[in-house]
């Protein structure tokens, strides 16, 4: 596929690895202000971390604020968040709207593991029943998963509760892929805010 080499270079991971960086300097105080909110109005550790499938489908390690109650599921469990889930705390409602829960993903980029943009990495249970589902699910691995990406701007943000919603999520992680250069980065990064404003995550 052309792009690919172009799309997973380095000067793509150093150039995310250095934004990433700036971002962590600004978004300093209020990580610190969200992670005491977490702290004191919900028992529990401040950050969930979960394992989901990174670039060529390798499992990786994916940090984001605890929205949630603490709660246990099985490894092969499929339970997305609903719209109104009673698993969700207050301070996880606001920041789940805002994306704010997923600014520690921002350690993911410097550790390389992750980009700004790119498709949305999904947890391994949702990866194993997906895949099955749709014949070219794991082509979407072909490049690092990112915080961001097209199918997020494009309305596919949140819970998929049908089959069609993920098959549109994959069909635009793959047009990124193909499609891939540093403009549609920047274009994705900046809509980004935009589409958080008009959608309807909880």
């Amino acid at each position: 596929m052309e792009g690919l080499e172009i799309i997973n270079s380095p000067i793509k991971s150093s150039t995310d690895k250095l934004i990433a960086a700036l971002a962590l300097v600004i978004f300093f105080p209020l990580m610190v202000i969200i992670s005491l909110l977490i702290k004191f109005t919900s028992p529990g550790p401040v950050l969930f971390k979960q394992q989901r499938n990174g670039f060529n489908g390798t499992v990786i390690e994916v940090w984001k604020f605890r929205s949630m109650v603490v709660h246990r599921e099985g490894v092969d469990q499929l339970s997305q968040a609903t719209k109104h889930d009673p698993r969700i705390t207050p301070i996880g409602r606001l920041i789940r709207r805002t994306s704010i829960d997923e600014l520690p993903q921002l350690f993911n980029v410097l550790r390389g593991t992750m980009s700004l943009v790119g498709p949305r990495p999904h947890a391994v249970a949702h990866n194993e029943y997906y895949a099955e589902k749709i014949g070219s699910y794991t082509a979407r691995h072909q490049a690092k998963p990112g915080m961001t990406g097209l199918a997020q701007i494009k309305g596919f943000r949140g819970e998929t509760e049908t089959l069609d919603k993920m098959i549109g999520r994959v069909e635009h992680d793959i047009d990124y892929i193909r499609c891939w250069n540093p403009w549609l980065d920047l274009k994705i990064l900046f809509l980004t805010p935009v589409s958080l404003l008009s959608s309807d995550i909880y």
